[in-house]
């Protein structure tokens, strides 16, 4: 028994390995922010994939731990990436097996429940959290418009109304979708760079792009850019790929 294709195994808040320039932006990746010395993750991962593989995984020959919240389970080749607080929580690790090596759709959707409603501790943060700049507000408002637009007619008004920030800390993203944790809501995020340098009608589709994202998750799927996000985008007219990087 192996291990569905990576692409449909990624699971979570966002998809951080994506190859496009729509991923979660690097800066706001909370991997790189953790207090937890790469050492300690490497033993406890490895502590972690002996007892996965006592509980049946498979095909799995290397585990690493991260602090990234937008990816809480995934594979990649034959690397397991699991956010650091399962390794700690061992009524989680049978959902992580069931989860990567269900033969049934209807067993990995609820593995999947089981890890997405698993409650992970505070994010930990260099700086608070970014809000709009107030020179920004404008565009913002402009955005919210095109939002508002594109869930009526491309949407049949299936989406909720959230917030639209531009950020400023973007630097090598266009955009991203993020669902919201820690009692902050789900928002979409444009990068003030994109804006500047490629103009508003590259503002927006970048905006449908996210957009479809968003569907993903209030339709409960996974957040990737797999063959369900391609046919989603097909259908409301939406880039599936960057055509561009922030430089």
């Amino acid at each position: 028994m192996s291990p569905v294709p990576a692409e449909e195994l990624q699971l979570g808040f966002g998809f951080a390995d994506a190859p496009d320039a729509y991923a979660l932006p690097d800066e706001d990746d909370s991997e790189a922010q953790t207090a937890v010395a790469a050492a300690d993750l490497v033993a406890l991962g490895e502590r972690l994939l002996e007892r996965l593989r006592t509980m049946g995984l498979q095909h799995i020959r290397a585990i690493r731990l991260t602090r990234n919240r937008a990816v809480l389970v995934s594979v990649k080749g034959f690397e397991l990436r699991v956010h650091a607080a399962f390794a700690e929580a061992p009524e989680m690790h049978e959902q992580i097996v069931r989860f990567v090596m269900a033969r049934r759709k209807w067993e990995r959707q609820a593995a999947r429940a089981a890890i997405v409603a698993f409650q992970l501790p505070p994010a930990e943060r260099l700086r608070a959290p970014e809000r709009t700049h107030p020179d920004d507000e404008p565009l913002a408002e402009r955005l919210a418009e095109w939002h508002t637009r594109f869930n009526g007619d491309r949407f049949g008004a299936a989406l909720a109304a959230i917030p639209i920030r531009i950020s400023r800390r973007m630097k090598r993203r266009l955009g991203h979708y993020a669902p919201g944790e820690a009692g902050e809501g789900p928002e979409i995020a444009i990068s003030a760079r994109h804006v500047r340098r490629d103009g508003i009608a590259a503002a927006v589709e970048t905006l449908l792009h996210e957009m479809v994202h968003q569907w993903q998750h209030e339709s409960g799927l996974p957040l990737d850019h797999g063959p369900a996000f391609r046919r989603k985008c097909r259908e409301v007219g939406a880039v599936p790929r960057a055509k561009r990087a922030v430089g």
